[in-house]
C-alpha cells in the first residue's frame, strides 16, 4: 500500500466518528496524524485538539472530552495513545477503565468529534468485547510493518521521485544497516538523496560512509565471525567497538541476547513454526527473526546452548571482577572460534 492509498479515506471520504490505526509502523502513523491535521485545519496547539494517553488517563476522561462541543469550529479531534486494553497485556498500576461506558459511547458517538486510536501493537486481542466493538464501529487503517519486498519498492519509489539511482549493493546495505525499519530507512534515505544531488547516484560507498551500523548490527556481525570460527576478524571487530567507546559488558550482553534469539528461533523452527508465528512468540522485529532463521540452520542446538552458557558465565566473571573484561572477552573469542573453525 502506498502513502496516498493509506491516507485517502482521511483526505476524501466523509469523516467518521472513530478511527482505529492498527499496527506499529511509525512511518505510516506520522502521515496519518498529519492527514487528520490537514483535513481539519488544525495542529497540536489547536483548541479543538486533544491528546489522551491511556497509560495515565481513563476512558471516562476520554468520553468527557469526546462529548465536549467544539470551540468556535465544527469538529473536535482526539488522538488516543496506548490503548492497552485492546490487547491481552496486563498493566500494573494502570487506571481502572470504564469499558461499558465507552462501548455505550461507540454505539452513539458525538458527530462533531473524531476519535483516532493509535493501537501501536503487533496484535490486538480479538476475543475482547471492546476490541470487537471498536473494530466494528471504526474505520480501520492498517499500519502493520510492510514486507521486505514492499519496503524495497517504497525505497525505489522514493529514489525515483528524487530523480536519483541506487544500485543493488547500496540498497541491500541500507536495508541491513537499518534492520528494515521503514522510519529509519526513510530518514537515512533523505540524507543520501541530498548527498547524491550532483552525481544522481547513491552507491555502496556513499551508504557505508553516511549510515553507520547500530551497535546491535555490529554485534550481529561479531556473532557471525565467532560462530564461523574467524578468530582475527572477530577480535578486530570487538576491538573496533571498544575503540568507539562501547563497553565490553554491554557488548557481551547484546551478544547474549543475539544467541538467545537464535536458540529460541531454532527450537520454534523444530516445532514447525513459520516466520510470522515466531515473530509473535519471541516479540522481535521480523527482520531480526528472518536473519536468525537463515543463520541457525548452520549450527546445532547444542552448539548454540554451549555458546549461550559461556556468554552468561562471561557476564558473571566480568561483573564480579574476576579478570579484566577485555581479557575475558578476547579469551572467549579465541576459545570459541577454535572450536567452531
Amino acid at each position: 500500500m502506498t502513502i496516498k492509498q493509506l491516507i485517502k479515506p482521511i483526505e476524501t471520504d466523509p469523516l467518521a466518528p472513530c478511527y482505529l490505526v492498527e499496527g506499529n509502523e511509525e512511518y505510516f502513523q506520522q502521515f496519518i496524524r498529519q492527514a487528520f491535521f490537514d483535513r481539519l485545519k488544525m495542529d497540536e496547539n489547536h483548541l479543538n485538539f486533544s491528546h489522551i494517553d491511556m497509560d495515565t488517563q481513563t476512558l471516562d476522561t476520554l468520553i468527557d472530552e469526546a462529548e465536549t462541543l467544539p470551540f468556535f469550529g465544527d469538529e473536535r479531534l482526539i488522538f488516543v495513545e496506548q490503548p492497552y486494553f485492546l490487547t491481552s497485556e496486563k498493566r500494573n498500576g494502570a487506571p481502572e477503565q470504564n469499558i461499558e461506558r465507552f462501548i455505550a459511547y461507540l454505539n452513539d458517538p458525538v458527530p462533531s468529534t473524531v476519535l483516532v486510536f493509535f493501537a501501536n501493537y503487533e496484535k490486538l486481542d480479538e476475543r475482547k468485547k471492546i476490541t470487537k466493538r471498536l473494530k466494528k464501529t471504526s474505520v480501520v487503517l492498517d499500519v502493520k510493518p510492510p514486507s521486505d519486498q514492499e519496503v524495497k519498492k517504497m525505497v525505489q519509489a522514493r529514489v525515483k521521485e528524487a530523480k536519483v539511482d541506487i544500485n543493488a549493493q547500496a540498497l541491500n546495505y541500507l536495508l541491513e544497516a537499518t534492520e528494515l525499519n521503514l522510519s529509519k530507512i526513510m530518514r537515512e534515505l533523505d540524507k543520501l538523496v541530498v548527498y547524491a544531488n550532483q552525481t544522481k547516484t547513491i552507491d555502496y560507498q556513499a551508504v557505508v560512509q553516511l549510515i553507520p551500523k547500530s551497535l546491535e548490527n555490529n554485534v550481529f556481525d561479531l556473532t557471525q565471525g565467532i560462530l564461523q570460527g574467524k578468530t582475527e576478524q572477530a577480535i578486530r571487530q570487538y576491538r573496533e567497538l571498544v575503540l568507539q567507546g562501547e563497553e565490553t559488558i554491554k557488548i557481551n550482553a547484546i551478544l547474549i541476547g543475539q544467541v538467545r534469539l537464535y536458540l529460541q528461533v531454532a527450537l520454534l523452527m523444530k516445532k514447525g513454526m513459520q516466520q510470522g508465528a515466531i515473530v509473535q512468540q519471541v516479540k522481535a522485529h521480523p527482520y531480526r527473526v528472518k536473519l536468525a532463521m537463515q543463520q541457525v540452520k548452520k549450527y546445532t542446538t547444542r552448539e548454540l546452548m554451549t555458546l549461550y552458557d559461556e556468554l552468561v558465565e562471561n557476564d558473571y566473571q566480568m561483573k564480579t571482577g574476576q579478570m579484566a573484561k577485555e581479557y575475558l572477552f578476547e579469551l572467549f573469542i579465541l576459545k570459541t572460534t577454535r572450536q567452531t573453525a
